[in-house]
């Protein structure tokens, strides 16, 4: 099975697997996990931020991160298809007490005019949320110079600004931006061992030390506390040393299936998302899998393809040839 549902699907590969059983480890609660405090230490420092903190997904990074900057009652502000406000189960919600209001597109003057102060009875807006790249939107790089201006806006207002930057090593292949350069744009990031990378599991909250200790309480309420995770830092820093420059090659397989399916496919495709809008996604994805290709439909008339590193160029060339005769049928 071709399996392109997601950059997730992916297995620890033999040099990963070493790595996790030879990982020096301790207890992360206490603070004792040498492996994990490392893989704290180098991102936070590869960013510009004072501090890291390692959580067991993606979800609860980005959650935490918005608890640091949006009390209960408070609002967030973020885009319509964002990941934080459609595909964490109403977190933000449930658990902050946030609410949430979102733009269409990414235009700062259309979200300036959003920002509701404090005073009156409106819930005031104190923080923005980006994600870069942004995955519903077919892994599109925020330009440096949009998240800038972003960055303006926020303290224009007195905003706080979190980065989804579930897939930002993408962004960084893609656009030459370096890490430091997106992390000293924002109050939190967000950053994902499994997603592209191929760590079993892990993210990492980026921000400063005060902020990343209210960080550590928060990630124990919320369950999140572990013990000897050094076994999956591990994985993280292997991930971090051998994987992120080879992003370039699913890019380029992702752009393959972009050409290929090219009326199909909405916009333009620069890291390992494809998005094709055909008649009845379920239908097409159904069909694709009883030929031994597996992807996900993401609505009624879209569909996601994502390559990564299990995906290989033969992978790519039948992807094609089944996509093409289902979809000219």
């Amino acid at each position: 099975m071709i399996d392109l549902r997601s950059d997730t699907v992916t297995r620890p590969t033999p040099g990963m697997r070493e790595a996790m059983a030879n990982a020096e480890v301790g207890d992360d609660v206490y603070g004792e996990d040498p492996t994990v405090n490392a893989l704290e230490r180098e991102v936070a420092e590869a960013f510009g931020h004072e501090a890291a903190l390692w959580t067991p997904t993606g979800s609860m990074a980005n959650q935490i991160g918005l608890q640091l900057l949006v009390s209960p009652g408070q609002e967030l502000l973020c885009d319509v298809q964002a990941h934080v406000a459609r595909y964490e189960m109403g977190a933000a919600a449930a658990f902050g007490g946030i609410t949430t209001r979102t733009w269409p597109e990414l235009s700062v003057p259309d979200i300036e005019a959003l920002v509701s102060p404090p005073g009156g009875y409106s819930v005031p807006t104190v923080a923005l949320a980006v994600e870069n790249t942004h995955n519903m939107r077919g892994g599109t790089v925020l330009p440096l110079a949009q998240l800038r201006a972003m960055r303006d806006l926020a303290d224009r207002y007195e905003l706080g600004l979190h980065c989804d930057g579930a897939r930002i090593w993408h962004a960084h292949v893609a656009d030459g931006v370096g890490f430091a350069e997106y992390g000293r744009l924002f109050d939190t990031i967000s950053v994902c061992l499994s997603k592209g990378l191929g760590a079993p599991a892990g993210s990492l909250l980026l921000s400063t030390a005060d902020n990343i200790a209210r960080a550590r309480l928060i990630r124990k309420r919320l369950g999140g506390g572990m013990r000897q995770v050094g076994i999956l830092a591990a994985a993280g820093r292997y991930a971090l040393a051998h994987h992120v420059d080879r992003l370039a090659e699913d890019h380029a397989k992702a752009a393959r299936l972009a050409e290929a399916l090219a009326p199909y496919v909405p916009g333009e495709v620069r890291t390992n998302i494809v998005v094709l809008q055909v008649p009845n996604g379920p239908e097409l994805a159904a069909a694709a899998e009883k030929q031994g290709v597996r992807f996900g439909a993401i609505g009624p008339t879209a569909a996601r393809l994502v390559t990564h590193y299990d995906v290989t160029d033969d992978d790519i060339t039948r992807t094609i040839e089944v996509l093409t005769a289902l979809l000219s049928g």
